[in-house]
């Protein structure tokens, strides 16, 4: 037996393990232009991380609205069935999300604060897909109960400048903003 065998096979293991994604860089276009740039906990909220990076990297929230913006809340966008600026139904958005399994929550304790990503969901837990949204300020009711997936850590002055939705939902009418580009950073 080789005293350094299990190390030689961690060490290959590692290699050729896919590298996880550390973040985002979302370009924002419309009356907001810019870049904000997103931290992703992958220790915290792996599954949701994986997803979003997965879709990221496939291009599929190029183009993509952000659809609901509450003043004093958040942002939400990602829907890339229905939200997408070209051939997506923006009546519709907000309703849909990929072509992916829905995700089971992975809560953490990490408090909903400006800046904090967040999956959006429905009434169930478990039904995290493709949208996101980005707190423009805390809102301690959300702790615990949405799965947190990273933090913004350059343009929150970007995101202050999303064009607001109107009425209690948030809906944004006319044109919304949108992320014309998501890449993944390492």
């Amino acid at each position: 037996m080789r005293k350094f065998g299990y190390l030689s096979v961690a060490a290959a293991f590692l290699a050729a393990s896919p590298a996880f994604a550390t973040g985002l860089k979302v370009e924002v276009a419309g009356e907001a232009n810019g870049v904000i740039l997103i931290d992703l906990l992958e220790d915290v909220a792996p599954k949701h991380v994986e997803q979003i990076a997965a879709l990221a990297a496939e291009g599929q929230y190029d183009g993509v609205a952000f659809h609901r913006v509450i003043e004093g809340f958040m942002a939400q966008t990602g829907d890339v069935a229905m939200g997408k600026m070209e051939g997506g139904n923006m009546a519709m958005a907000g309703t849909g999300g990929s072509d992916r399994p829905d995700l089971p929550a992975e809560f953490s304790d990490i408090p909903y604060e400006r800046g904090i990503v967040g999956m959006a969901r429905s009434a169930n837990p478990n039904s995290a897909n493709s949208q996101f949204f980005i707190m423009f300020t805390e809102y301690p009711s959300l702790n615990g109960q949405y799965t947190v997936v990273g933090r913004v850590t350059d343009g929150l002055d970007v995101l202050d400048q999303i064009k607001l939705g109107k009425g209690r939902n948030g809906a944004v009418l006319g044109a919304p903003d949108y992320m014309k580009s998501v890449t993944v950073t390492e």
